[in-house]
């Protein structure tokens, strides 16, 4: 089939790889992008994926937990233009919202604007961002939102860009702690919280590339099989959260440091402004 030049750029946006071996990948898998990518991966040991996409939107990420830690939101608040996202009331504004997440359990962002603002129940959520709309004079809306519960920690990147609440089980948590654990999930981006987490196709597609990968190294079986699982380790290591390196200290991984602190991981949440939700 004919592979059109638009599709090999994108895959070579996205590989880094030569506009030969794309065109090559995508011819191979009938233009199936997807498929291709597997393929390159599978060739290429230092190959790597820009995963993720962006829109062409500003905003920041607003988050608030409760004092005692057991209730929490993360809230991605847009506006028009990169000046307002550093400007103390739309960064007010973000975090408020977040708090009202927390604290009224919306179901949806219509039922959200239309709840009492914690702050001030004379005024709606909806009537409180208008309010900010008037003095920053720009629009701006709420992207999405979630909520947790459970014992929390939370942190927010210094530029509003990325969020994170995680989720531990445990008696008591020293803020910090969490709040490190956040800060790691940020700079690593963790595909899941632990393994288990996981798709079960996920984790096959991820055998089935070591195991080609240790093939084609032309060891015999039993050693090939040894290297598959060592890349396959590698794999979690660098996706799952409670097996990578802790990146205040990476002669532990983040799931050694909570287990110390008495603490299990359970999920946690990441937003950044302007991905795209399927």
């Amino acid at each position: 089939m004919s592979i059109s030049a638009t599709d090999v750029k994108a895959l070579r946006d996205r590989t880094n790889l030569p506009m030969m071996e794309c065109k090559a990948a995508l011819t191979a898998t009938g233009g199936d992008m997807d498929k291709a990518i597997t393929e390159l991966r599978k060739k290429f040991k230092d190959f790597a994926d820009k995963r993720g996409g962006r829109e062409t939107a500003e905003g920041r990420i607003g988050a608030w937990i409760s004092p005692d830690q057991k209730t929490g939101a993360l809230v991605e608040l847009r506006c028009e233009s990169p000046p307002v996202v550093k400007a103390d009331a739309f960064v007010e504004l973000g975090n408020a919202i977040a708090k009202q997440v927390a604290l009224k359990a919306p179901a949806n962002v219509e039922a959200l604007l239309a709840q009492p603002f914690v702050d001030n129940p004379s005024q709606t959520v909806a009537e409180r961002i208008h309010d900010a709309i008037g003095v920053i004079r720009e629009n701006m809306k709420v992207q999405r939102f979630e909520r947790a519960t459970g014992l929390l920690g939370a942190y927010t990147h210094h530029d509003g860009s990325v969020g994170v609440l995680v989720v531990v089980a445990g008696d008591k948590a020293e803020p910090q702690i969490l709040r490190d654990v956040s800060m790691h999930i940020t700079a690593r981006n963790p595909r899941a919280a632990r393994r288990e987490d996981l798709p079960a196709d996920v984790i096959a597609k991820e055998k089935e590339i070591a195991t080609a990968q240790a093939v084609a190294t032309g060891k015999p079986q039993q050693i090939a099989e040894k290297i598959a699982e060592g890349k396959l380790r590698t794999w979690f290591a660098e996706n799952v959260l409670s097996e990578q390196p802790f990146v205040k200290d990476e002669s532990k991984t983040v799931g050694q440091l909570l287990q110390s602190a008495g603490l299990k991981l359970k999920k946690f949440v990441r937003y950044r402004v302007g991905d795209i939700v399927s």
